[in-house]
């Protein structure tokens, strides 16, 4: 019975012990555990760390790419649109230039017929009531063609007085003249006209050489044949 008694005594001894010694071996374990987790999350959070310093990267390269695709595709619109908008404004230019080459062309197959009506309005002189009838019907022909140029744009030159100019005129004669200097015009020809400023037609033009040429001239012949006397006298008497 004694011994009995002191094995129970034991054996509730250990149990005790054990009892003692579980909280310290789950506890070490706990902690095991939890730096365990710590590790795994401190892993985690640098791959999540990297792959979004990667991520970033990556969309920072894409960025750049696209930013320069964007300014390639903003400089061939803007090349585009300005060879698109110099066509246009070539073509309007080329229209224009056609359309006064026609209407120019059309002027200019009408101006002798105004020159005609011109000529004759200056070598008519009507005498009879009859005549005169006539020649107030031709006047009323020739302003209406008029008005009809001028409305297109044509207007005529005045010559007259003006200095000449190649790009306006065109000479026909030169004379000496008392009245005009040098290189002035002393008489219109034929007359020139304008269309919307630019040069439709030249003038023909009498062009002054100015004072004192004629007598200039005189005076030449009158020393060469005074010359041939003079050379003819001294032949005479040789003989």
């Amino acid at each position: 019975m004694i011994e009995n008694q002191s094995d129970n005594i034991n054996n509730e001894e250990n149990d005790d012990s054990n009892q003692d010694n579980a909280p310290e071996d789950k506890s070490s374990t706990q902690n095991s555990t939890n730096e365990n987790d710590e590790l795994t999350s401190q892993k985690t959070e640098e791959i999540n760390t990297e792959e979004l310093k990667n991520t970033i990267s990556n969309n920072d390269a894409r960025l750049e790419q696209l930013e320069k695709e964007h300014e390639t595709l903003k400089n061939q619109y803007v090349r585009i649109s300005a060879d698109f908008d110099n066509f246009r404004k070539r073509q309007s230019r080329d229209q224009d230039d056609l359309k006064i080459q026609l209407v120019s062309k059309t002027l200019t197959a009408i101006l002798p017929i105004v020159d005609n009506f011109e000529r004759a309005r200056q070598q008519l002189k009507p005498e009879s009531e009859e005549a005169q009838a006539l020649h107030r019907s031709y006047q009323g022909l020739y302003k209406q063609l008029v008005e009809v140029l001028k409305q297109q744009g044509v207007s005529p030159m005045r010559v007259v007085g003006q200095q000449f100019d190649p790009n306006l005129h065109e000479a026909v004669l030169r004379e000496p003249s008392d009245e005009f200097e040098e290189d002035f015009i002393i008489e219109e020809l034929q007359r020139g006209y304008h269309l919307d400023g630019k040069v439709l037609r030249h003038a023909l033009v009498k062009v002054s050489m100015g004072p004192g040429k004629q007598n200039s001239q005189q005076e030449v012949e009158k020393d060469t044949v005074e010359g041939d006397v003079d050379s003819e006298v001294i032949t005479s008497e040789d003989v």
